[in-house]
C-alpha cells in the first residue's frame, strides 16, 4: 500500500482513494518504482500518482463546495481527455446520446458543427438548411457567447449541450469573424435538425450534381442508388459533380463506400495508430458505378476529416479533379469505446493515410483548380447579335439548325444565376464540360491503378465520429 508514503492524510475519507493507489500498485508491481525507466511501457509513474492523490486530496476537503467522489472522478477523467488534443472527448449520458444522434441524423439544436481550438468554440460548418446556416452563421467563425455566457475555455461538450435543445426554444449566439470588428450576434430558435445527408440536382439536363452534408450510416448506400438512378432516367449523362464542401465528415465506412462508387478497385484509405486493430487498409471493390464519367469534386476548408478520405483517395487515383480551396486538414480516426452502458470515450486511436501515403492531418488536401468563393455582381446583360438575328440572312445551307436568340437568351440566364448563385460549383460545370469535350477525343482508362497498400489489412473495423 502507498499509505505510508504520503506525509499526511488529512481525512479518513483520502484512505479510499490511497487504498485504490494500492490496488494499482498490485496490478501494476512495477508501479512501486521511483522513476519509471526511459521507454519501458507499463509502469505508472510513483512520484505523478503521488502528486494527483495530493491534488485530490486537497480539492475534496478545501474546495469551496463540497464534492462527492463519483464527480471529482469524473472531472478527472474529463480532464486526461480533453488534454489529448481536439477530437478526443469523454461522452457521458447526454454526450453519447448526442453523437449517436448525429450518426443516425437527428438532433434538436441549431446545427452547428464546431471545434475546440485554442479555447474557443470554431465553427467547423453550419449544416444544410438548419437555423444557424440560414442565419448567415459561416465556416470559420469563432463562438464566443451562448445565451450572454462567454464560451472562452468551455468544454466543448458544454458549449454543445447548451446549444442543443427543444424545438423553437430561443437561442443567442455571439461570434467573431475574419474581417468584422464588433462581435455578430444572432438570435435563433431551434429545431429538429434532420440532416439529410445526400442531396442531388441536375444542371443543364445533363450534367449530375451530388451534395453531401454529413458522413452518415446510409450515405454511401443512398449515393449508390442515386447515381444508379440517375443513369437509368439520363443514360447520356455526362458527367459527375461531388460537392464535398463544408463536410465535417462523420462515419468513416460512408467515406469508403462513396469512393468505391467511382473507383473500379484499389485502395481508399489506409490507417496506423500504436495497436494493431488500428492498421487497417479499406479497399474499393471492382466495378465503377459511373463506368468512369468525368468527376469533379468540390472541397473547402470545412471539408474535414472522411470528406478528405473522399478527395484524396480519388486525387491520389486521378479518378476525379479536386476544385476549390484547401481542406480542414483532421486526419485523424476517433474511436468511440463504450465503456458503460451511457458513457463513452471517443479516443484518438489513429491517423489515415491516402492511397500514396499521404497525411492530411493539419496539412489537408490541395485543390487540382483553386477557386475561391466570392460573390459575383454587375454580371453584364443583354444578348449579343449574331448573324442568325440579321434580316434577310442567308440560311446554313447544311441544313444546320441555326442560332435561336431567345435560346441564347435562357441558356444566358441560367448560367448568369448559377454563377451569381455560386461562382465554384459555376465552374465546376465548366470544367466538366471540357473534360467531356476531351474524353470524347482520347479514351478514358477503363481503371485507375491500384496502389498497393503500405500495411497489412486487419480485420477490426475503424471509426471517424462526426464533430
Amino acid at each position: 500500500m502507498f499509505v505510508a508514503a504520503f506525509p499526511r492524510i488529512i481525512s479518513p475519507r483520502s484512505l479510499l482513494f490511497t487504498g485504490l493507489l494500492g490496488t494499482l500498485a498490485l496490478a501494476f508491481p512495477a508501479v512501486a518504482a521511483e522513476k519509471k525507466p526511459a521507454g519501458e511501457a507499463g509502469l505508472l509513474p510513483l512520484e505523478e500518482l503521488r502528486t494527483f492523490t495530493r491534488v485530490y486530496d486537497h480539492v475534496r476537503n478545501g474546495y469551496v463546495d463540497e464534492i462527492d467522489d463519483a464527480q471529482l472522478l469524473e472531472y478527472a477523467i474529463k480532464g486526461m481527455i480533453a488534454e489529448l488534443d481536439p477530437h478526443s472527448a469523454y461522452l457521458d449520458k447526454e454526450a453519447f446520446a448526442d453523437l449517436q444522434a448525429s450518426t443516425s441524423g437527428e438532433f434538436g439544436g441549431i446545427g452547428l458543427e464546431v471545434s475546440l481550438e485554442e479555447g474557443f468554440i470554431k465553427v467547423v460548418t453550419p449544416i444544410d438548411d438548419s437555423p444557424s446556416a440560414k442565419a448567415g452563421i459561416m465556416a470559420g467563425d469563432i463562438v464566443v457567447r451562448i445565451d450572454d455566457a462567454p464560451v472562452k475555455g468551455m468544454e466543448l461538450t458544454k458549449a454543445i449541450n447548451l446549444m442543443r435543445g427543444a424545438k423553437n426554444t430561443p437561442i443567442k449566439i455571439n461570434v467573431m469573424r475574419e474581417g468584422v470588428d464588433q462581435p455578430l450576434e444572432f438570435n435563433l430558435q431551434r429545431d429538429i435538425i434532420k440532416v439529410q445527408s445526400v442531396r442531388t440536382r441536375t444542371l443543364e439536363q445533363d450534367y449530375f450534381y451530388i451534395r453531401i452534408a454529413q458522413f452518415q450510416l446510409d450515405t454511401g448506400k443512398d449515393t449508390v442508388q442515386k447515381l444508379r438512378d440517375q443513369l437509368k432516367k439520363n443514360p447520356a449523362t455526362k458527367g459527375v459533380i461531388l460537392d464535398l464542401r463544408n463536410n465535417p465528415g462523420g462515419v468513416l465506412q460512408a467515406s469508403v463506400e462513396v469512393v468505391d462508387a467511382f473507383l473500379n478497385g484499389g485502395q481508399v484509405v489506409y490507417t496506423q495508430g500504436r495497436m494493431d486493430n488500428s492498421n487497417i487498409s479499406y479497399n474499393a471493390e471492382a466495378g465503377d458505378v459511373t463506368n468512369g464519367l468525368p468527376l469533379v469534386v468540390l472541397i473547402n476548408d470545412g471539408s474535414a476529416s472522411a470528406s478528405e478520405i473522399v478527395a484524396g483517395a480519388l486525387q491520389d487515383h486521378k479518378r476525379a479533379v479536386i476544385m476549390g480551396t484547401r481542406s480542414f486538414g483532421k486526419g485523424s480516426v476517433q474511436s468511440v469505446i463504450p465503456i458503460s452502458n451511457d458513457r463513452a470515450i471517443k479516443l484518438t486511436t489513429a491517423l489515415y493515410y491516402t492511397p500514396k501515403g499521404r497525411s492530411i492531418q493539419a496539412q489537408g488536401i490541395e485543390p487540382d483548380v483553386d477557386v475561391e468563393r466570392v460573390q459575383v455582381a454587375g454580371i453584364q446583360q443583354g444578348v449579343s447579335t449574331t448573324e442568325a438575328d440579321l434580316v434577310r440572312h442567308l440560311g446554313n445551307g447544311k441544313g444546320g439548325k441555326e442560332s435561336n436568340r431567345k435560346e441564347r437568351e435562357q441558356k444566358r440566364v441560367s448560367s448568369a444565376e448559377l454563377l451569381k448563385e455560386d461562382n465554384q460549383l459555376h465552374e465546376a460545370l465548366n470544367l466538366l464540360k471540357g473534360l467531356n469535350i476531351f474524353i470524347q477525343s482520347t479514351p478514358l482508362a477503363a481503371a485507375a491503378p491500384e496502389i498497393a497498400p503500405d500495411i497489412a489489412v486487419q480485420p477490426t473495423p475503424a471509426t471517424d465520429s462526426p464533430q
